[in-house]
């Protein structure tokens, strides 16, 4: 499975970007999808996830009320829709795929596959 993410750059505070990962593969639509994030000198975090439906939605608390995730089964794709962008919201942005159920959708070991990432870079 290949996620290539697309729609990272810089952006002011309090601006918005989305990004996009496009999925290869046929069984896009049985997996939940995640979006995580790492900035520099700090651990990969949780950001959101969604289920395989799209009718379940996570958020990492410092994302909730200004991230959307969403996902197009049909396109392959999984979106993060991210308003109000402050400069701690400057990482590097992977998308994720995980094909099994079991444990958490936060937890980034839960997850078999991985992008590239994008950088996001917020200036205050």
């Amino acid at each position: 499975v290949q996620l290539p993410a697309s729609g990272g750059g810089l952006v002011q505070a309090g601006g918005s970007l989305r990004l996009s990962c496009a999925a290869s593969g046929r069984t896009f639509s049985s997996y939940t999808m995640g979006w995580f994030r790492q900035a520099p000198g700090k651990e990969r975090e949780f950001v959101a996830a969604i289920n395989w439906s799209g009718d379940i939605t996570y958020y990492a608390d410092s994302v909730k009320g200004r991230f959307t995730i969403s996902r197009d089964n049909a396109k392959n794709t999984v979106y993060l829709q991210m308003n109000s962008l402050k400069s701690e919201d400057t990482a590097v942005y992977y998308c994720a795929a995980r094909t099994y159920s079991s444990g958490s959708n936060r937890n980034s070991g839960n997850y078999n596959y991985w992008g590239q990432g994008t950088l996001v870079t917020v200036s205050s």
